[in-house]
């Protein structure tokens, strides 16, 4: 894992992206935020080297993520599980916390098949269908070929959290003393909104926001900016 620091001074924010995020849509939540951000590239992403096959299993994710010092934390997608995971076990960790796009939280995903089709057609070498399967939008540049490219180096981490429950007990989030915004997309295949409302409903301090968009980050991405900035940036809210 690698973590790339950007800004400086206080608050301190840790940037968890998700499985197969490109370079530059794990710095999408970065973006506009004060103070220090540090934004991680998960093993076997970008440049970081690739993993052992049994690392992907959310124990391991929160153990890795946790070495990093901050105050406060942004998880999108596999990222948020791995900080729901952290903060279950460690629930005075931060003092906010924001969970993009959650797909799974207490219960193993309820689309599984739709990872478990991803890692086939990594484990098989078919481009054409995990850019089937992705399924973003059109005019969304070579975002499509780029995360393709990252996926196809993550057959067994997508095989691994396919079925994987990243807090059994949720029970263990009431204890954490964040303040929490949880943010959805409507119509999202892989991240279903249900998810959302179980993450906002299990922290004691949270809110949730649900954009109208199957992907957000490229259709409202001033909205999600404004939402991080707005909720990380005022420490008097």
């Amino acid at each position: 894992m690698i973590r790339r620091a950007y800004g400086s001074g206080d608050p301190v924010t840790l940037i968890v992206p998700g499985l197969g995020a490109t370079a530059g849509e794990a710095r999408i939540p970065a973006s506009g935020l004060p103070g220090t951000r540090i934004v991680l590239t998960l093993p076997g992403h970008a440049d970081a080297p690739d993993p052992t096959p049994d690392y992907w299993h959310y124990p391991t994710l929160a153990k890795d993520i946790g070495q990093t010092a901050a105050s406060q934390a942004v998880g999108v997608s596999l990222g948020a599980a791995a900080l729901c995971a952290l903060v279950s076990t460690e629930p005075d960790r931060f003092d906010r916390l924001v969970l993009m796009f959650p797909a799974a939280l207490s219960r193993a995903r309820t689309n599984a098949h739709l990872v478990e089709a991803m890692a086939a057609a990594v484990d098989t070498g078919d481009r054409a269908r995990l850019r089937e399967l992705i399924g973003v939008l059109p005019a969304a540049g070579s975002y499509l070929e780029d995360r393709t490219d990252a996926l196809m180096r993550l057959g067994p981490a997508l095989r691994a959290v396919a079925t994987q429950v990243p807090v059994p007990d949720p029970d263990a989030l009431r204890d954490v003393r964040a303040k929490v915004l949880v943010i959805a997309a409507e119509h999202d295949p892989l991240h279903p909104v249900e998810v959302a409302h179980e993450a906002a409903e299990a922290f004691p301090d949270s809110r949730l926001e649900v954009l109208p968009s199957a992907y957000p980050l490229l259709t409202h991405r001033k909205e999600v900016r404004t939402l991080l900035t707005g909720f990380l940036g005022d420490q008097h809210q």
